[in-house]
């Protein structure tokens, strides 16, 4: 793999993959990981996307229709970041990558409690990235395997945290544009998968608890042990329905 260009292109033999993050602080984690001299092979692309699915789903929708109408599709989209970890399966400084992304707040409130909007008869909530690129990845890594969902409003109470966890007990990690990100790889076709860094305990925002650099640094580490998984990976095979 390599780095080349202002946005952080890289590379790795026969898969083309765009690599979407929320800001430029992850972007150039990712980019850190690779080395910086171009190699003539196929790329992949690193891009900061904004804050939230709206905003993730936009650009990663334009960069795989620029990428298709170049006639070079992507095979592969990963969305990367920090994310905060459900305590205490997913602490501080670990890496998480989803076995399953899902949207935890896309429904309607009740008398009886919340509805996912596929329990109002229509939409989707959860994309399953390819189960043999998982466990590859996590083999590669160390991370542990699970579920992360994707929020709209981060969690800042411990009661918060609680109904997440009784709605999605197998909820390792939350974050903001996954679901954003796996709405828009779907569309296309592409599969996607979802690695994140721990930088904080979901719960009450305890900002002096942050580890935000530890977390960075935990990333461009999970990417620089990410060439044998992608090498060794089929891209042909195909996410499992939801």
């Amino acid at each position: 793999m390599v780095v080349q260009a202002e946005e952080g292109l890289l590379t790795t033999s026969g898969v083309r993959v765009l690599v979407a993050t929320a800001v430029p602080a992850e972007r150039d984690a990712v980019a850190q990981a690779f080395p910086a001299d171009p190699a003539d092979v196929d790329v992949i692309d690193i891009i900061a996307v904004g804050v939230g699915p709206a905003a993730a789903a936009a650009s990663v929708a334009s960069a795989l229709t620029a990428a298709d109408l170049l006639g070079a599709p992507y095979h592969l989209v990963v969305s990367a970041g920090i994310a905060g970890g459900f305590q205490p399966e997913a602490p501080v400084g670990s890496l998480v990558v989803a076995d399953e992304i899902t949207v935890a707040d896309l429904g309607a409130e009740t008398a009886d409690g919340f509805v996912p909007v596929t329990g109002l008869g229509f939409g989707t909530v959860t994309h399953r990235p390819p189960e043999a690129l998982v466990r590859e990845v996590t083999a590669a890594t160390g991370a542990r395997a699970g579920a992360v969902l994707t929020v709209s409003t981060v969690t800042g109470s411990a009661e918060r945290a609680r109904v997440l966890r009784s709605r999605h007990p197998s909820a390792l990690a939350e974050a903001m544009e996954g679901f954003g990100v796996a709405e828009a790889a779907a569309r296309h076709g592409v599969p996607v998968l979802e690695i994140r860094a721990v930088s904080n305990p979901v719960g009450p925002r305890d900002r002096a608890a942050w580890r935000i650099g530890d977390a960075l640094t935990a990333l461009t580490e999970a990417f620089g042990k990410l060439t044998p998984a992608l090498e060794s990976w089929n891209p042909h095979e195909h996410p499992d329905e939801p």
